[in-house]
């Protein structure tokens, strides 16, 4: 009989001692990783828990699997698997050509509602990378999953709703803007609901992991309306909901235009002794220099969706690049949650077993860490790291290493499951 992953009171979820754990083997090089990965985790597992926990996984179709043998991108039987054993993971997947799904990831999350991308960045000691101190980068990005440009409400340029869109704009709402017949539109959604509960879980992982701070990241000096308000609903959220355990800069600001600055400093200087979470924001484009010159003052960043994309891989170059970067897609309401390597299918090395598998391997890890698997995920990340430091690498490490040892991806793995 099945087990199943389900969520508990208080957001806990209940993880049995065999849970069923579907995945997407993935396009491209997705199978040779997941090979790879998988004899890892269930040799983790079961060296951990000395046999007495197993996972089983129950493979699910997505990408161009699924349409070679269903006629479907994206199965709705692939859907109701992930709804209902709550977990899962997978590899990278096409986007495909022409009509129909825009992107897959992003229909996965619309689906289960899995507003939260979380996207850890941190450096592993002997990974290449272009910056002179990668060792100061240790962030988790929360960033919003659902809204955004990425709702995907646009119009083309001459297009009859264009045109209507134009109109409406121009006539109903008195837009001060020179339209043409060749300008395409986008429509950019933030709401107060998404921005807060985006925020929220930004704010609990700092609570929960006793990290000093939690950045709001934001454009809202040009978007007032959308980006601004993210930042607003998000500072609302933290001294309505966490006031006990955070102190904002919007706090900071009122007790300088009531004291002075003095007091607003050494009002933070207290809070920060205490341990509270200092809540912060910073403009996007700052932020985006700010974590060359100075990584270290940021550890927990909450943004909105194209913000996020852009930092994320920023910061994945940072350390190493998206080959080494993992990714998780959750509703910490419902407990659903996507694990997946965050790199692209890099179908010109399909089957030829020489790509790094650390992206998948990295976000199996999360995907432990969220079952309350810690034993199992500690023990991978400590493995992985060792075999990266010893120089035993697969090809995209090699090339940028002296001295390296150049594995296959299935040779790495070995490697790992050997320093478990």
């Amino acid at each position: 009989m099945e087990q199943k992953i389900t969520m508990g009171q208080h957001g806990v979820l209940n993880v049995p001692m065999h849970p069923t754990v579907p995945f997407i083997i993935g396009d491209g090089i997705g199978p040779d990783i997941w090979r790879a990965a998988v004899r890892v985790f269930d040799e983790a597992v079961e060296k951990c828990y000395a046999g007495e926990r197993q996972i089983v996984w129950k493979e699910v179709l997505a990408g161009e699997k699924a349409f070679q043998e269903t006629g479907e991108w994206l199965p709705k039987e692939t859907l109701d698997v992930f709804d209902t054993y709550l977990v899962g993971i997978k590899g990278p997947l096409t986007t495909p050509i022409g009509g129909g799904i825009r992107s897959l990831n992003v229909a996965l999350r619309k689906a289960l509602d899995l507003y939260v991308c979380q996207r850890p960045t941190k450096w592993y000691e002997g990974v290449p990378s272009p910056v002179k101190h990668p060792e100061y980068v240790d962030m988790v990005i929360f960033r919003e999953n659902t809204e955004d440009i990425y709702a995907g409400i646009e119009f083309a340029s001459g297009s009859e709703e264009a045109g209507q869109l134009q109109d409406f704009l121009k006539d109903e709402l008195k837009v001060d803007y020179s339209f043409s017949n060749s300008t395409g539109l986008g429509i950019k959604l933030v709401s107060e609901e998404g921005s807060k509960r985006l925020v929220r879980a930004a704010l609990e992982y700092a609570i929960m992991h006793k990290k000093p701070s939690v950045t709001i990241v934001h454009k809202g000096n040009i978007m007032k309306f959308t980006e601004g308000a993210f930042k607003q609903w998000g500072f609302d959220v933290a001294e309505k909901e966490f006031g006990e355990q955070t102190y904002t800069w919007g706090q900071w600001e009122r007790t300088k235009n009531e004291k002075g600055q003095e007091a607003a400093n050494a009002e933070q200087r207290e809070a920060e002794a205490s341990g509270k979470v200092i809540v912060k924001d910073i403009i996007a484009d700052n932020f985006l220099q700010q974590i060359l010159i100075a990584p270290r003052d940021y550890s927990v960043v909450a943004t909105m969706n194209l913000n996020g994309d852009y930092i994320s891989d920023a910061l994945a170059a940072m350390v190493g690049g998206i080959g080494i970067a993992p990714g998780a897609n959750i509703n910490f309401k419902t407990g659903h949650a996507i694990f997946e390597a965050t790199h692209g299918t890099a179908p010109r090395f399909a089957g030829t077993d020489s790509m790094n598998p650390s992206s998948v391997i990295l976000s199996g890890v999360m995907m432990l860490d969220y079952m309350g698997w810690h034993e199992a995920a500690d023990a991978i990340t400590a493995a992985l790291a060792k075999t990266i430091k010893e120089k035993l690498v697969t090809v995209d490490f090699y090339n940028l290493m002296e001295g390296a040892t150049l594995l296959k991806t299935s040779a790495f793995a070995d490697e790992i499951i050997e320093r478990l």
